[in-house]
């Protein structure tokens, strides 16, 4: 295939390229939309509804951990949750079938997504530029994937387990509506896995020159400020859950102060060798 000559495009003609990239997003999506929905009975029997009961492997690990610390009445070690998932629309079940399908193909094609966003960008860049950001979309995916699973294993597991359990009155029963309860997973999923793109997101705000390593030393407390109120809106309002949420994205902003300080050096590196 070849490659792009962007310095004889007009704007139509991005805006006509980016159409195309679009469009193939949409098309890759799609069919893995229509893989996912293909096995929407496994999808919700081993994914959607698995973290509903208590064998799920995250309660097995905190109630034994709890026991480790000597806590016995926890909830983690119950046998079951206090509450059922209920349809209470005609097409309740129908849509939740669609909609789930479309995000899981969402996830699954997200190694093509990040591939046409490239294919997009990549001719923009010099030569040399393309050669240090080879590994992109490897590095993307890897990230985004490994942000589903923590919001998956943790934050998701954390958020059932406190709403399931809390309440105001023994006079009134949990009974959650089946948007509602995928929403909360969908939503776990997703924005953690956009969270742990933040080294990503550093070192092309440091390429550009909006974000530099000093800056981010400066405004850290400011940041840890930020990563408890983002760890309060994606996790349940208790304490044990926004550090064990908050812990990683720490970890996080600390590797891209790493990054951040490797992209600043080869720019004064490369800068000395044209003096």
């Amino acid at each position: 295939m070849a490659k792009k000559n962007t310095d004889d495009m007009s704007f139509l003609d991005h805006l006509e390229d980016l159409r195309w990239h679009l469009i193939r997003i949409c098309l890759g999506v799609l069919i893995s939309a229509t893989v996912a929905f293909i096995f929407s009975r496994s999808i919700f029997k081993y994914i959607i509804l698995a973290p509903k009961q208590m064998d799920f492997p995250t309660y097995k690990w905190l109630c034994k951990a709890s026991e480790y610390i000597g806590i016995n009445d926890t909830t983690f070690c119950a046998a079951e949750f206090p509450f059922i998932i209920q349809s209470r629309e005609m097409s309740g079940q129908f849509s939740a079938d669609i909609w789930t399908s479309i995000y899981a193909g969402f996830v699954i094609a997200f190694p093509y997504v990040i591939y046409q966003f490239w294919s997009f960008i990549s001719p923009g860049l010099h030569p040399g530029e393309r050669k240090h950001s080879r590994g992109f979309i490897i590095i993307t995916s890897i990230l985004f994937f490994i942000g589903v699973l923590f919001g998956y294993y943790i934050v998701t597991p954390l958020s059932i387990n406190f709403l399931a359990n809390y309440s105001v009155s023994p006079e009134i029963s949990n009974e959650f509506d089946i948007s509602s309860y995928i929403a909360l997973i969908r939503s776990s999923a997703l924005a953690s896995g956009f969270v742990f793109e933040l080294p990503i997101i550093i070192y092309f705000l440091t390429k550009i020159g909006l974000v530099t390593p000093q800056g981010m030393k400066k405004y850290r407390k400011f940041a840890l400020v930020i990563v408890l109120i983002l760890s309060a809106i994606i996790t349940p309002p208790d304490l044990a859950s926004q550090i064990i949420v908050a812990i990683p994205i720490l970890v996080l902003y600390q590797v891209s102060i790493y990054i951040s300080k490797v992209v600043i050096k080869k720019q004064n590196k490369k800068q000395n060798a044209h003096v």
